[in-house]
């Protein structure tokens, strides 16, 4: 575990809360699951007007800015519009799987935060396997995505949902290798154990492992520039082009609770978590979940729409790779300085990135020119 603090956080004591705080286990699991309801709803809201306004001011355009002040309630009449419709089922579409794909979607989503701490023990569950379970409840979102895709009886759909399973199959492994990088830095699978390690945040530590877990994440949960499952220009709107009322209104909250599940997960693993001087320990938590959340947007309004070969040559000829090589590079580190890594190693590792993507990008290329057919 990295030993230096930060110089200003003493000034506020880190005061652990007990495991069955407020009163008992199910007082415990009855205030942490309302909270995290309440959390995941308001932050979705904040993250849609984040969005829609950020990339106006980004395209030279105001945004939503007439319901309610400055446009704060266009998000919440978006919803209630979007609940009014009528819900609309294809004739030849299969009535169960179309009916639980949103549910089987949005449920993993919302189980994610269960091992988010916003305080040290101010958590639902400390498992000690926290990345863990996380890595395998995320995943059962694809099977939701894939229900939806091939229940609708629409080929569009299915392709969507097809191209779905295909990244998140491809982008999971370098994924789950930048996480080992934190993992073996930390000496623990348990997100609350890493944010107490983290006196250093561990994006200085591991730069690249930072890097390969935020592309490759934004590919998981379909974010531009990997938005390739729902590609209005050849798949109408993907995996969800039947759907309607307020199962396209749990997609949607889908699509939003997995970006802030990813933000909050690059906030614990690489930002320090709910750690920093002053502030209280859940706002500093959500101040890097918003921060993260925007610079999401900002590569969307930035960067164009990848083509389905290279999303997959992406994730197989340069994340994947590099994923190794940061993993071997950490392993070395912890192995030579197994009391703590030392801060010098920051300038080390931070240069060890650029060399590797300047290199890699300019050995392989991943299919950028003109595609033949």
């Amino acid at each position: 575990m990295v030993t230096l603090n930060y110089s200003i956080e003493g000034l506020l004591p880190m005061k652990g809360l007990p495991p069955d705080w407020p009163g008992g286990y199910w007082w415990h699991w009855l205030f942490f699951t309302v909270v995290l309801i309440a959390f995941v709803l308001v932050m979705v809201l904040g993250a849609i007007y984040i969005e829609r306004r950020g990339m106006g001011r980004m395209q030279s355009r105001l945004g939503p800015n007439r319901t309610g002040p400055f446009g704060l309630l266009q998000a919440v009449a978006d919803a209630v519009k979007v609940l009014l419709k009528e819900n609309i089922v294809p004739a030849k579409a299969d009535k169960i799987v179309h009916w639980l794909a949103p549910i089987i979607a949005f449920a993993p989503v919302m189980m994610i935060f269960a091992v988010v701490p916003f305080q040290d023990g101010a958590l639902l569950a400390d498992l000690n396997i926290g990345i863990l379970y996380i890595v395998a409840v995320s995943s059962i979102a694809t099977v939701g995505v894939f229900m939806a895709g091939w229940g609708s009886s629409n080929k569009y759909s299915l392709l969507g949902a097809m191209r779905n399973v295909a990244a998140v199959v491809s982008y999971e492994i370098p994924l789950v290798l930048s996480v080992i990088g934190v993992v073996l830095v930390a000496g623990s699978l348990s997100l609350n154990d890493i944010v107490l390690a983290q006196d250093i945040p561990f994006i200085l530590f591991q730069p690249l492992g930072f890097l390969l877990f935020f592309a490759a994440g934004c590919a998981e949960i379909n974010r531009a520039p990997f938005d390739l499952m729902e590609a209005d220009s050849e798949l109408v709107a993907g995996f969800h082009t039947e759907y309607s009322g307020m199962k396209f209104a749990m997609f949607y909250l889908v699509e939003y609770a997995e970006a802030i599940a990813i933000s909050a997960i690059i906030a614990t693993l690489f930002l320090g978590g709910w750690r920093g001087p002053l502030l209280p320990p859940w706002l500093w938590l959500i101040v890097k979940i918003v921060i993260v959340f925007f610079v999401m947007v900002w590569t969307r309004a930035t960067l164009p729409r990848v083509r389905i070969d290279q999303l997959m040559a992406l994730a197989w000829k340069f994340l994947f790779p590099l994923a190794l090589i940061n993993l071997f590079i950490t392993a070395v580190q912890v192995l030579v300085w197994p009391d703590g890594l030392p801060w010098a190693l920051i300038f080390l590792n931070i240069a060890v990135m650029l060399v590797l993507v300047i290199l890699w990008s300019k050995l392989f290329r991943l299919g950028w020119g003109r595609l033949e057919v």
